[in-house]
């Protein structure tokens, strides 16, 4: 919401504070301030000038004319201007040398077209006031000649924008936020809406309404003789503009006008176009509407309509229909104010798209009582501008309406803030808020709204009596008494609640969970790699660049009702796409090394559960059943980690040349990770998507997978843009997560020797390495601290379709040094067991 200080400024009666001084107490009453802008305050030395002689220039492409103007000086000024649209005698508004436009524009004497122009004629937009740059700006023939424009026109304002949350509606309108200044500052203010309307001698258009479920009040006045011509006031346009509307003709910035100064949208019809009666209801099968931005809509079964016996002709609270639109020819106009419903008002602006100012305002809460008043006001402003007779009739049906009352403990809003406001003060700002507040006696007899002695307030709850708050109308928004006790609270200002720090519950910290996330997210940063957050979806197409098969679990997906990109409507599965996306972006914008990682959840839909949770309703607590049927259709939820690397892992330079990143880097990875969780992963080569089939390994605890690695499959780098070799590795940390007992036991330290023996096998070609390593760890039996590849031969020393690997064994016992015969007997043993289980033998045996 935009206004101008100057238009708040005539019903509040502020002090003398400046715009950034209203704007902090606004924000600090709820209503956020979104920017404030001087204008105006730029603009000098420009006058009101009269048009004595106006001389045609010739032999040019555009009409010129050469113009006397007097502007209250000795002498009038010649001036060249190129606009058509002035006479002599008319008042315009002249720049004299040495004027400052809008933007620092600088006007002088300056010669063109043969002809020395002392200053310049000006358009409302080169006042910064419109956008209207055709023709010269033409003052009311009253206006004194040499008077500053400036202060005729009311150019130089403080222009406030306030950001409006749904469910403060009144704050769209002069008249809302200037309720709040004035409780804000404590001063008083007069109500714009508080009018008199004439007495009705009848009704102005007969009118109905068929579903009270769409409109509870409709109200129609006429205005008749009026002239389409009018022009709107000067001092009307620039106060629109201001506000971010743009003038269009009298009628509509008539009802523009109002509907900012109250908050109440209106609408306009010419009378010569309605046929029948009015009926306000909802769409029927079929029916079309071409609104007024000339786009022809299929109408909804709920959208709210007003109609008369044509058919639909406008859609209600949110845009007019073309076929009744005022006209340059209008002279009979009907005016119509109403109030709709506004949830109805939302849907339908939601379904067509289409959002207008009165939608904006129907959909957050309009005040009922309102109709009647703004109507009155928009004909006064229609009479007063454009002639014209108001009509003695109104048209004013209504449904009626309950008015709901709160029932509310006086000290509610105390026991909500922790503060003792006292219940003179919780009545007093209810009232200011506009409420009815009627007190129940309380314990000590005394009436509803007097104070009560501090030992009361204190007391328990409801000690201090109870409350019966009937809400205004302009407030559809307090619903139940924690609204009241947020009312009191703003009104009485937030900064005065004390900052009181909750008291740490008692505990043992973090989770063995979130300690374990830690250290791994610790360790991966550690060892080069950087953290990253993708949103948690994906799309088919990001599924197909993967290579998935058409029966791969991960194709199994959950789908949004409502996505945020039509291109990604369902909730990952996997954690690579994301992540990739990421390596895409990194690597186009020159970062060509790149090592990433995250943490995240991936949503797994169960086999033949529902695809979508029943949507059960408030009105009682869910059955055990009802519940156990939603968490059925809830897809699992596994935590997991997935990594991705391009380019070089260890960097060249003039140290030598680097080393590019390789599906080992991807194993180690995930060694990494379990090494956080104290444990050990089994690695054997595998075929699994998106990996290349010959460079994949299924990561293993125990008997469980838990993940892959290993450099992805050259189509998928095509697919995805992705350079060359890119390796990923992704697991499941749930698994891991689950194997914690508690806190990680260090292990005992031996102060015996190790003894060392090294061993080198040959083995077939095809043999696997980790078969030959758990053969060697087995055999060695529980005098094996640790083993290490250290070689790989594949010469002819191995032998043809051979390789020899090479191990370094390392033995101790925590209660002795061994003996070498000890450490031969365990190497002898896991040679013999690798020999047995893969056909291994020792090198030069």
């Amino acid at each position: 919401m935009k206004f101008p200080l100057s238009w708040l400024r005539e019903y509040v009666d502020l002090p003398a504070v400046t715009a950034h001084e209203v704007a902090d107490r606004l924000t600090a009453a709820g209503l956020k301030l979104e920017s404030i802008e001087s204008v105006g305050y730029d603009i000098k030395n420009v006058v009101v000038g009269e048009v004595l002689s106006i001389e045609e220039l010739t032999g040019f492409k555009k009409p010129i004319r050469y113009c006397s103007v007097e502007v209250g000086e000795a002498a009038p000024r010649w001036i060249i201007c190129g606009a058509t649209n002035f006479a002599v005698g008319d008042r315009v508004v002249v720049a004299l040398p040495g004027a400052v436009l809008p933007g620092g524009f600088e006007v002088g004497s300056r010669k063109t077209y043969g002809h020395v122009s002392d200053g310049m004629i000006c358009s409302a937009r080169e006042l910064g006031v419109g956008d209207d740059h055709d023709g010269i700006l033409i003052l009311p023939s009253d206006s004194h000649l040499g008077a500053d424009v400036v202060e005729l026109l009311g150019l130089r304002d403080d222009v406030i924008e306030i950001e409006v949350t749904p469910d403060r509606g009144y704050a769209l309108s002069i008249r809302g936020v200037a309720r709040e200044a004035a409780a804000a500052f404590g001063v008083p203010w007069h109500d714009p809406a508080d009018v008199e309307p004439p007495s009705s001698t009848g009704e102005s258009h007969p009118a109905s309404i068929a579903d009270p479920t769409a409109c509870d009040r409709f109200v129609l006045r006429s205005v008749t003789g009026f002239d389409p011509k009018a022009e709107t006031p000067m001092w009307l346009q620039v106060r629109l503009i201001r506000a971010g509307m743009r003038p269009v003709s009298l009628a509509v910035d008539v009802t523009n006008y109002v509907m900012l100064e109250l908050g109440q949208p209106l609408h306009a019809f010419d009378r010569s176009r309605l046929s029948g009666p009015i009926v306000v209801r909802r769409s029927e099968p079929g029916e079309t509407l071409e609104t007024l931005d000339h786009v022809v809509r299929e109408l909804h079964p709920d959208d709210i309509l007003i109609t008369d016996e044509s058919g639909a002709i406008s859609m209600a609270g949110t845009m007019g229909g073309l076929e009744t639109e005022i006209s340059d020819e209008s002279t009979d106009l009907v005016i119509e104010a109403a109030h709709f419903s506004a949830g109805g008002v939302a849907r339908m602006s939601r379904r067509h798209n289409l959002v207008s100012e009165a939608s904006r305002r129907f959909e957050r809460g309009v005040d009922r009582e309102l109709p009647v008043y703004a109507s009155w006001r928009a004909v006064q402003l229609l009479v007063a501008f454009g002639g014209g007779t108001a009509g003695a009739g109104v048209t004013d049906v209504s449904i009626d309406v309950e008015p709901e009352t709160i029932t509310m403990a006086a000290d509610h809003p105390d026991r909500v803030a922790g503060v003792t406001y006292g219940r003179d003060t919780v009545v007093r700002r209810l009232e200011q808020v506009g409420c009815t507040v009627v007190g129940a006696p309380d314990p000590t007899g005394q009436e509803g709204g007097e104070a009560l002695p501090a030992d009361v307030l204190e007391g328990p709850s409801g000690a201090a009596g109870t409350l019966t708050v009937t809400p205004p109308s302009w407030r559809p928004d307090l619903t139940d008494p924690n609204d009241l006790a947020e009312e009191v609270i703003r009104l009485e200002g937030y900064d005065k609640l004390p900052s009181v720090l909750p008291a740490a519950p008692a505990g043992a910290g973090l989770t063995e969970a979130q300690r374990l996330r830690r250290r791994v997210g610790r360790a991966l940063a550690a060892a080069g790699y950087v953290e990253t957050l993708a949103y948690p979806f994906m799309g088919a197409r990001d599924l197909d660049a993967l290579q998935l098969p058409a029966d791969d679990a991960r194709r199994r997906a959950v789908r949004l009702a409502n996505p945020l990109s039509e291109d990604e409507p369902l909730l990952r599965t996997t954690l690579l796409p994301g992540l990739l996306k990421t390596l895409v972006r990194n690597v186009g914008r020159g970062f060509g090394d790149v090592a990433l990682f995250e943490s995240g959840l991936v949503y797994r839909p169960e086999a033949g559960a529902p695809e979508q949770a029943p949507v059960l309703g408030v009105e009682r607590r869910p059955t055990a059943e009802e519940l156990a049927t939603i968490t059925a259709a809830l897809p699992r939820q596994p935590l997991r980690l997935a990594v991705v690397l391009a380019g070089e892992r260890d960097r060249s330079g003039w140290w030598g040349g680097g080393r590019q990143a390789s599906w080992a880097d991807a194993i180690e990875a995930a060694r990494v990770v379990a090494r956080q969780a104290g444990v050990e992963l089994t690695v054997t080569a595998d075929r699994h998507e998106p990996w290349h089939p010959g460079r994949c390994a299924a990561l293993h605890l125990g008997e469980t997978l838990v993940g892959h690695a290993g450099e992805l499959h050259p189509r998928v780098v095509e697919a995805l843009g992705l350079p060359p070799r890119t390796c990923a590795m992704e697991l499941e940390l749930t698994v891991l997560e689950a194997g914690l007992t508690g806190p990680a036991q260090a292990a005992a330290v031996s102060a015996y020797p190790v003894a060392t023996q090294d061993v080198a096998l040959v083995v077939p070609v095809g043999a696997r390495v980790a078969d030959v390593e758990a053969a060697l760890r087995e055999g060695a039996g529980e005098l094996l601290e640790s083993i290490r590849l250290f070689d790989v031969y594949t010469g002819e020393q191995a032998g043809e379709g051979n390789k020899s690997l090479a191990y370094s064994l390392r033995f101790r016992a925590p209660d002795r040094t061994l003996t070498v015969e000890e450490t031969t007997a365990a190497r002898d043993a896991a040679v013999a067991l690798a020999a047995e289980r893969t056909g291994a033998r020792l090198r030069g045996a």
